[in-house]
């Protein structure tokens, strides 16, 4: 196997990991000895030691008490909303086998032939609502990310059935599902700290109308710290609700801060963070945060996330509820759709996206 890119090869990267499906877990697999010069970030999006705070920890959340102790339990998380925008649940109800079945899936969707994953991607897709991809947006992007991905918008279960990779299907669903009663859960005491203590059903649909699960696979790779697993970025969810396997590399930025905080694995906890949709909402209250992820030189990750979010044709902006004492709304309403669009055109460039909702 190669260890160095012939000059021809290196400039065909694109074409072999991006056209050809290979993704940069076909890179990874070649063995190469050095990063493809596509890779190396600037020296100002890498993560460096100076920049990481290791006495530091996003809140953990236990939910075990959520009945009996619900006041308690709901300003834990508005706080950690307010504070962190990032934090982790532990007995939170979704069961380990569950969680177990769809990380095996999504090792299972990755080794399968490029061939195969490649019937996903933009290109040959028979839905926009599956996609298979690699970095992030790689025409948009000046160097590329060290991940490869699936994504699978949820519509129904039909259409799941019907057009979802069968490697991941049935797992990457009961996920979704069993994630249904937390994210309501989660949202009820969001709601409550802003003064909203009934969710009808004009409001849920707003807080979590559509869903989209990512399967990401971030391969090892060589000279990790040159290039990024994902660069920094805040969500446009509502809330995402992040399975982690036990590598780590996930990194949150402090509030009001240039520091990174690293997220470690807990075995069995999910993570949850407020999306940009949730910060406007809230205007300003909840924090989505810039995150991002380390490349890995030793081992594979991959991680689960759902993106919880409102509909596409949604008007999303400061919930009348919010603003009703006279409180000034910082941002304008936006067209959802608008919103998500502006995110995908660019590369990674963290909270920039929010700023286009902003007041001026």
């Amino acid at each position: 196997m190669p260890t160095t890119l012939s000059s021809n090869f290196s400039n065909n990267i694109k074409e072999f990991v991006v056209n050809e499906g290979n993704g940069v877990k076909g890179l990874s697999e070649l063995g190469l000895k050095t990063l493809p010069k596509q890779y190396i970030q600037p020296l100002e999006e890498r993560i460096t030691t100076s920049t990481i705070i290791v006495d530091d920890s996003i809140p953990i959340i236990d939910m075990s008490n959520w009945d009996e102790n619900n006041t308690k339990v709901c300003e834990k998380i508005c706080n950690a909303a307010e504070k962190w925008g990032f934090f982790q649940i532990i007995n939170h109800g979704i069961p380990l086998e569950v969680l177990d079945a769809v990380k095996d899936a999504t090792y299972r969707f990755f080794r399968q032939s490029a061939e195969k994953k490649n019937k996903h991607s933009k290109e040959n897709s028979t839905t926009n609502n599956v996609r298979y991809g690699t970095s992030f947006t790689p025409q948009a992007e000046k160097a590329l990310e060290w991940k490869d991905y699936l994504s699978l918008f949820y519509v129904s279960d039909d259409e799941a059935a019907a057009l979802w990779p069968s490697a991941c299907r049935d797992e990457s669903l009961e996920f979704l599902r069993n994630s249904d009663i937390v994210i309501k859960k989660l949202l009820k005491a969001l709601m409550k700290g802003l003064n909203i203590n009934q969710i009808d059903q004009t409001k849920e649909s707003l807080l979590m109308g559509s869903k989209r699960i990512n399967l990401n696979y971030y391969p090892k790779c060589p000279n990790p710290e040159l290039t990024v697993g994902v660069g920094r970025h805040s969500d446009v969810s509502t809330l995402t609700i992040l399975l982690q396997d036990n590598i780590g590399g996930l990194y949150v930025k402090k509030l009001d801060s240039n520091s990174w905080v690293h997220v470690p694995p807990i075995d069995g906890a999910i993570v949850i963070n407020i999306g940009d949709a949730l910060q406007l909402m809230s205007n300003g209250k909840y924090k989505s945060i810039e995150h991002r992820v380390m490349a890995n030189g030793c081992n594979n990750r991959i991680s689960v996330p759902i993106f919880v979010n409102p509909k596409p044709n949604d008007l999303i902006g400061p919930l009348p509820e919010v603003i009703k004492n006279g409180e000034k709304a910082i941002y304008k309403q936006v067209l959802y759709s608008d919103y998500v669009k502006h995110f995908f055109r660019k590369a990674h460039n963290g909270k920039e996206t929010v700023d286009f909702a902003k007041i001026n």
